[in-house]
């Protein structure tokens, strides 16, 4: 039965590791995997692709419902596939994440994703990484980490990463972005970021990702 499918949500903020993290902890569970931010993300980009108007809820609510979003494992990794076009690539972008962010403080378009994002809770269980997996989506998970890391290092994370895709960025301006989206995040009125009472805290600041996926794993397995 789906409400028997166990859930291991691992929350944080932006460059805290969550993405890598969670699609290993998914691939050596032998889990399912959501990456909630895609979804906020696919709808930014849908949004952007038909023109709406992002102060708009009502239309941002009608995008979410209409867009179809999947996750698909190709050759060069998990690839987000929005409206049957792979944005994968578009999805990653320093503005997509900000407007993702944005729409992300809408209730309106919360709710709306609300079910969308239960509905991948599936046997044999489901590794599900975002922002609120922990408080809002899955409260009642069995396991639940909240990973964190010093602002400085995670911008230094997100700049390397960019870097080897050829996109010029500046250290200054990725941390001051880390720091707005943070601030965002942990005062919006919905949902804000914060740990779940019961999840486990790590700050990955120092952490290779396979000391931080071995922290994770014996969390499921004891």
């Amino acid at each position: 039965m789906t409400e028997a499918a166990p859930v291991l949500t691992i929350d944080g903020p932006s460059g805290a590791g969550k993405g890598t993290v969670s699609r290993l902890a998914a691939e050596r569970l032998g889990w399912h995997y959501l990456d909630s931010g895609a979804l906020y993300r696919a709808v930014g980009v849908a949004a952007s692709w038909a023109d709406l108007d992002v102060s708009d809820p009502a239309a941002l609510v009608r995008c979410t419902f209409d867009t179809s979003v999947r996750f698909e494992e190709g050759a060069q990794g998990l690839r987000v596939i929005v409206d049957d076009v792979d944005a994968t690539d578009e999805l990653r972008l320093e503005t997509t994440g900000a407007l993702a962010s944005a729409i992300a403080a809408i209730p309106e378009v919360r709710a709306a994703l609300k079910e969308r994002q239960r509905a991948f809770r599936r046997a044999p269980g489901l590794v599900a990484d975002g922002r609120d997996m922990g408080t809002v989506i899955f409260p009642d998970a069995a396991y639940k980490v909240f990973l964190t890391a010093s602002a400085g290092e995670r911008a230094e994370r997100r700049y390397k990463q960019l870097k080897e895709k050829g996109v010029s960025v500046t250290l200054d301006g990725l941390l001051r972005e880390i720091l707005a989206r943070d601030a965002r995040d942990a005062q919006r009125t919905v949902a804000p970021l914060r740990p779940a009472d019961d999840a486990v805290l790590i700050d990955t600041t120092g952490l290779g990702i396979e000391d931080v996926v071995t922290r994770v794993l014996a969390i499921v397995t004891g």
